[in-house]
């Protein structure tokens, strides 16, 4: 599974190659992508999706600009997921509801 291959290897892409380099921020988001493409996704997957999306994004700005293409694609995984957790929180029932 796509998920489980990028939470053993992610932390040592981190350590080897630094949270900067391009691999690791690539890696990064295709966890991401992975997360909100679960079918088996839980509120929480979508907002460690999302989190993460946010802080590669802002690193990917700083290191590489916004019109570099690496950029420019986490800032697209970004929207996308975002839109993922606001459909989600919209269909859920909030807990007071389901009490």
């Amino acid at each position: 599974e796509a998920k489980a291959l990028f939470r053993r290897t992610i932390p040592v892409a981190r350590r080897v190659l630094g949270d900067h380099n391009d691999l690791t921020l690539l890696m990064r988001r295709l966890y991401a992508v992975a997360l909100c493409n679960d079918p088996g996704a839980t509120l929480d997957d979508l907002r460690e999706a999302v989190t993460t999306m946010e802080e590669i994004e802002r690193t990917a700005r700083r290191v590489f600009g916004s019109a570099y293409p690496t950029t420019e694609g986490i800032a697209d995984a970004l929207q996308d997921a975002r839109a993922a957790l606001r459909e989600r929180e919209a269909s859920s029932p909030s807990p007071s509801e389901s009490s």
